[in-house]
């Protein structure tokens, strides 16, 4: 059962929801058929309980999404980003266990 810390974005809600929050943004880009997009989504889930009080976690679905996807580049999911003050970051691509996420994330929050 997903998380209901976890904000799922469209092209439609990204701008409002990533480039003008006023704190940072996780983004997962994935896909359905993406064996390691399968595996990080709890990892995901978790990172949204953790900490949501001081970051947004949300997760962009690359194939419903092609706009969005396409103005970052997504070449290769799953890609992890970083948002902070509408800009990219961080990214890493990839699965990551949480230790890692959690403290790519800690680097940007204030």
């Amino acid at each position: 059962m997903a998380s209901q810390n976890v904000i799922e974005l469209t092209d439609a809600n990204f701008r409002g929801m990533v480039l003008e929050a006023e704190k940072p943004v996780v983004v997962d880009f994935w896909a359905d058929w993406c064996g390691p997009c399968k595996m990080i989504g709890p990892v995901i889930e978790e990172l949204a309980n953790d900490y949501v009080d001081k970051a947004l976690v949300c997760k962009l679905n690359v194939d419903e999404n092609r706009q969005i996807s396409s103005e970052y580049g997504i070449m290769s999911i799953p890609t992890i980003a970083v948002f902070k003050s509408g800009q990219v970051v961080e990214q890493v691509i990839g699965y990551k266990m949480k230790p890692e996420l959690a403290k790519l994330l800690d680097k940007h929050l204030e």
